[in-house]
């Protein structure tokens, strides 16, 4: 079991991620989107969709800071392990109550406004289900296995872990001792990853960085001394072949 869950499982993961992603572009260039309902209603949404994304971000952010950089780095910036338990109990708890209450406020507002309710398909009922579940049990593994002071040193196991599966070599015996709250942890977000390119998750690989290089839009006044002396005809006027 522990070789299926931590050696053969997280490659699986991975490779429906990429397979799906490269299907999904290839074939339903036009589904690839967030199916946006903001037409239906847009003030809950202007609340709701902000605080989901920051907490979201923040905990990703916080993931990939706790799994994939080596506690010597944090050492070396002078981060010692209280204050990197610190920053994770505070600041992981904090991203993970913003982006649930984010996720909350959505169901809420998908469940009580009719149109958003129709639009809403089975596809998004599951996809909110497993990320829900991802963040909720990410909180209850780290809270549940820390104190103020002290907390499971997961830089120590599932980390190491995580790096391992890069070499094509996964250290699966740094995963035996681990919590089993970390462990269902894991096993929800490797089925996160597996369920992203079928859902609208995977608009977060369409950024629109070309935003950030395109030329300026300029705008120009309309200049009086420059139009022509006719005046405006009402109605339509013939043009010219």
């Amino acid at each position: 079991m522990n070789t299926l869950l931590w050696g053969v499982l997280p490659y699986v993961a991975v490779a429906l991620l990429i397979a799906g992603t490269f299907w999904r572009f290839k074939y339903d260039k036009f589904g690839w989107t967030t199916r946006s309902s903001q037409v239906y209603e847009s003030k809950l949404l202007n609340i709701a969709s902000p605080m989901f994304h920051y907490g979201l971000l923040f905990v990703l952010v916080g993931h990939l800071m706790g799994l994939f950089i080596p506690e010597s780095w944090t050492d070396k910036v002078g981060m010692d392990e209280h204050l990197y338990h610190q920053l994770s109990l505070y600041g992981g708890t904090a991203a993970g109550v913003l982006a649930v209450l984010g996720i909350v406020l959505l169901l809420y507002r998908r469940r009580t406004n009719t149109p958003v309710f129709k639009a809403t398909t089975a596809n998004d009922k599951v996809m909110y289900l497993v990320l829900l579940a991802a963040i909720v049990m990410g909180m209850w593994a780290k809270l549940t296995n820390s104190s103020p002071s002290h907390g499971y040193d997961y830089r120590l196991t599932i980390a190491p872990w995580a790096r391992s599966l890069f070499t094509l070599q996964p250290d699966i015996d740094k995963m035996v001792g681990v919590p089993l709250t970390y462990q269902i942890h894991a096993v929800i977000g490797l089925l996160l990853f597996a369920l992203i390119p079928f859902t609208r998750l995977v608009h977060m690989f369409s950024a629109p960085v070309q935003y950030l290089f395109r030329p300026y839009v300029v705008y120009r006044s309309r200049d009086e001394t420059q139009l022509g002396s006719r005046k405006e005809r009402p109605g339509w006027e013939r043009t010219k072949s």
